[in-house]
């Protein structure tokens, strides 16, 4: 495996710098590539879940964090408050729970809408102390892939299952295998809402969810949230430290916090719960982990070049320039490395990222075929340039990760 810090470099994929500060990196071109990618992937995944995206301000009254209960279980790793005024004071939030919960009971919710599954790719921010800072693993700025299920009891145990479910299929289409799965409880003098009878609730359902899956998982005392357990979903870096990448979460505590409730079948008032899930986790983690673990071949669906273009000469450049704009008209990102970037061999070394490579000599800019050559060092037959683009992009679409 690799360093990501190292190579998320050496690929132009992040970077930071001492005047923006530390744990605060920035995304150059080609891993905002890569971000986007994921982005949209993981947002198509949730709206087909039934999923219903939002946006909330990354700034809350600090009123917002006493109610939700962060200010007093997770004061110590949130950012100062912003005084506006001697009653106003707003908040850097450390997390987006307590806005969406606001943003459910923004109106009067039926039993017949629930449940109700809400998510947003949103920045959240964490004082974290320059010491535990490193790369894009622990920061202070994160765009978490967050999403909170407001649903009856009786639909908890499904819904959460349904988002380990989701987890796992996006672990496939990024080619990740998780090192191991959680059961996150509290204990260890950490600080945890005093409702013993709502832990025991909510564990007996998450373990439950384990079961029936048939997912073997460790208990992990004083690794829960401070409001209820969770399932971490764990991943090995490139050091051996192990994190926490996915999350799956039951509260009982939150949605009587804020007086959640949805009128059920008897016209009365009922308490809604709140499952807690992240299935990519942050996005910064998440990049992290791919470059580690495929050392920047990323899966053809977010490698920032998927298709490189080699003209064996100068005669060949109209052609190859002509192939890539036909790729843009496929959404497929191609990139162009002219005979004047050096050798063919320097620039077929330059291209090893890429999981696709063609070189157009004079037959192929002649008959309009293409020889591809797979990042796994196949080399495949000729085969006329639209076959070879639309099953290239068909390959995309689908986010495989096999290459042909």
């Amino acid at each position: 495996m690799f360093d990501h810090r190292k190579l998320g470099r050496e690929l132009g994929l992040f970077d930071t710098d001492p005047l923006i500060g530390a744990g605060l990196p920035f995304w150059l071109p080609d891993g905002a590539v890569v971000r986007q990618g994921l982005e949209d992937f993981v947002r198509t995944l949730e709206r087909r879940a039934g999923y219903r995206h939002v946006y909330s301000p990354v700034l809350g009254r600090r009123e917002l964090y006493e109610l939700s209960g962060h200010w007093a279980h997770y004061r110590d790793d949130m950012f100062p408050p912003l005084s506006m005024g001697e009653d106003d004071q707003l908040v850097l939030r450390p997390s987006l729970c307590p806005h969406h919960a606001v943003m459910f009971r923004s109106r009067p919710r039926s039993y017949r809408e629930l449940p109700f599954r809400m998510a947003e790719l949103g920045g959240m921010y964490r004082s974290e102390r320059s010491g535990v800072l490193g790369g894009l693993t622990r920061v202070r700025a994160i765009q978490l892939n967050d999403g909170h299920i407001f649903c009856t009891p009786d639909q908890v145990a499904e819904e959460a299952r349904g988002a380990l479910e989701l987890i796992a299929v996006a672990y496939r289409a990024m080619g990740i295998v998780p090192s191991r799965y959680r059961l996150s409880l509290p204990g260890g003098g950490g600080k945890y809402v005093a409702r013993p009878e709502l832990w025991e609730r909510a564990t007996a359902l998450l373990v439950r969810v384990l079961d029936e899956l048939g997912v073997p998982y460790e208990e992990g005392v004083g690794e829960a949230a401070f409001y209820g357990p969770k399932i971490d979903v764990q991943v090995v870096d490139a050091a051996g430290r192990e994190s926490t990448l996915s999350t799956v979460q039951v509260d009982f505590h939150q949605p009587e916090q804020f007086d959640l409730h949805y009128i059920g079948p008897d016209g009365a008032r009922h308490r809604p719960v709140m499952v807690h899930r992240a299935i990519i986790g942050s996005v910064e983690r998440a990049v992290a982990h791919l470059v580690e673990q495929h050392g920047g071949a990323f899966p053809a669906w977010l490698a920032p070049v998927q298709l490189a273009v080699l003209p064996l000469g100068g005669e060949q450049e109209g052609a190859a320039r002509e192939l890539a704009a036909r790729c843009l008209e496929l959404d497929l990102r191609a990139e162009v490395l002219g005979a004047d970037r050096g050798s063919l061999g320097a620039r077929v070394r330059d291209a090893r990222s890429a999981p696709y490579q063609v070189v157009l000599g004079p037959r192929e800019a002649a008959d309009g075929s293409l020889a591809v050559r797979l990042r796994d060092g196949r080399r495949l037959d000729p085969l006329p340039a639209a076959e070879v683009l639309e099953r290239i992009a068909a390959k995309v679409r689908a986010h495989a990760v096999d290459l042909w």
